[in-house]
């Protein structure tokens, strides 16, 4: 016999028995929504008509030296081996590691005009040269640090902070993937693990989003994804049947806890199961022909700069919303002329023949191409000698673009005669941000996610505006 119950009692268990059911509903809705291909992302209907749809971000880990490379300084070497006026040195600035007041140094390479556009680049990069017309430089970057790691976070997250979301991790969050066969955020990595900095898990994650939008790095060898193959013994078909277990058992986990992670771990086996297949496919570059590995200097046999490259655009070929490669070996304290011309080697041909296949393939109208690092170098000299090196600079340094819907040729803004601080035309690192959202079709004042009580976006709370000029 049941015994009779306090109508409140009633009330709460049937409101218990309603949760339950709808939390079994919902949940089932939600990885449904999570494993259906082409994940729209948040933004349903975007902001404005999008003029690029995919990013590849070019990262020079460590800082590559605006001075030797996009912006010349006659009066720099002119003035070479003399102390820097103390009058740059406005508001307590201090460098990272020089101490004194150091000398000032200029550059030992040549620059030239090249293209219609009359775009000015060194000797360094004589293959970029050649698509010179293609880029749009900013010669007035500033950031806020001049520490390799918060200044990563600042260039990637739009905070100095760690656990933000990186920019790819936005772009999966808002605008999903086209591809449900490989991850929307994909990370490749080159360049000297010995004496470079570290490339930290946090420079590609996810922060407070899901973690279903963090980047996948893909790695060297044989085995570019960690335990995608199956282990002896065990065939698709099993792995399968075990993938449908622990979803059953996942799924009852959710309908207990109704904690949303566990829908990104559902969805992450999935997308591992059908990345066993799409991803030796896409990582295959044997199947490119001999004139396309010549040309961007790939070889399959190796790792390098160039074949990731050649993977990014092949990624984004397929899709793909977020490639970012990162190239260590750029932090040149000392032998900066050994080491910069190391490094430009690596990268020059690839980046080059990078924007012509895009090009040629129909993709550079749609596909932003985004080359820089996290701040640049120092105009003087951090030791003295044939050794010397240049210390970071947040001060005023330069990044290019590449892709649709910027203005080709153009190079915008400038630093004054020492290269030192900006003198015209002033980009943050969240004015970076805000553009490259605008491209893709996003206002980044409309952009946000509540997070402990705050709407947070990419572009913070500060003033951030969309670099027009920029714009075609």
């Amino acid at each position: 016999m049941i015994p009779d119950l306090d109508p409140s009692v009633l009330d709460a268990m049937a409101r218990r028995t309603f949760l339950r059911n709808s939390a079994m509903g919902l949940g089932s809705i939600a990885l449904a929504d999570m494993l259906r291909a082409g994940d729209g992302g948040i933004i349903n209907d975007l902001h404005h008509t999008p003029r690029t749809k995919r990013v590849i971000f070019l990262f020079m880990a460590g800082g590559p030296s605006h001075v030797d490379l996009f912006d010349p300084k006659p009066k720099l070497k002119e003035m070479d081996g003399k102390k820097i006026p103390p009058h740059l040195l406005k508001d307590h600035q201090s460098f990272a590691l020089i101490r004194g007041l150091p000398a000032l140094k200029g550059s030992p390479y040549s620059f030239s005009k090249h293209g219609k556009s009359g775009t000015v680049i060194s000797e360094l990069m004589p293959e970029l040269s050649k698509v010179a017309d293609d880029l749009t430089v900013i010669r007035s970057m500033k950031t806020t640090t001049n520490v390799h790691d918060p200044g990563v976070n600042m260039m990637n997250c739009g905070s100095v902070l760690f656990g933000r979301p990186t920019l790819g991790a936005w772009l999966s969050y808002g605008l999903g993937s086209e591809n449900k066969n490989l991850p929307s955020y994909v990370v490749l990595t080159s360049g000297p693990t010995k004496g470079s900095q570290p490339l930290l898990q946090s420079f590609w994650g996810n922060g407070f989003l899901e973690s279903k939008h963090q980047g996948v790095p893909f790695l060297k060898g044989p085995e570019p994804v960690l335990y995608l193959n199956n282990p002896d013994g065990i065939s698709s078909g099993r792995r399968r049947r075990q993938l449908d277990l622990m979803e059953w058992m996942n799924r009852r986990h959710h309908e207990e806890v109704n904690d949303p992670e566990i829908l990104s771990r559902i969805a992450s086996y999935e997308m591992a199961y059908r990345m066993q297949s799409s991803v030796p496919e896409l990582t295959d570059l044997k199947s490119e022909s001999t004139k396309t590995l010549e040309a961007y200097g790939a070889d399959p046999s190796t790792s390098s700069f160039a074949n990731n490259c050649l993977l990014a655009r092949r990624l984004v070929e397929r899709d793909v919303r977020f490639v970012q490669l990162y190239d260590r070996g750029w932090d040149s304290h000392t032998d900066i002329e050994k080491q910069h011309g190391r490094q430009c080697r690596g990268v020059d041909r690839p980046i080059a023949a990078l924007i012509k296949d895009l090009k040629q393939r129909g993709l550079l109208e749609d596909t932003l191409v985004i080359w820089g690092g996290e701040f640049g170098r120092t105009p003087v000299a951090q030791v003295s000698g044939k050794t010397y090196g240049r210390d970071h600079h947040p001060h005023g340094f330069t990044m290019w673009m590449a892709g649709g819907g910027l203005k080709p040729g153009l190079t915008y803004g400038k630093t004054d005669e020492f290269g030192y601080h900006v003198a015209e035309n002033v980009v943050r690192v969240r004015d970076l941000h805000a553009t490259i959202l605008h491209l893709l079709g996003i206002d980044h004042h409309r952009f946000k996610y509540k997070f402990k009580g705050l709407d947070l976006g990419l572009t913070g709370v500060d003033p951030s505006r969309v670099v027009k000029e920029l714009l075609a």
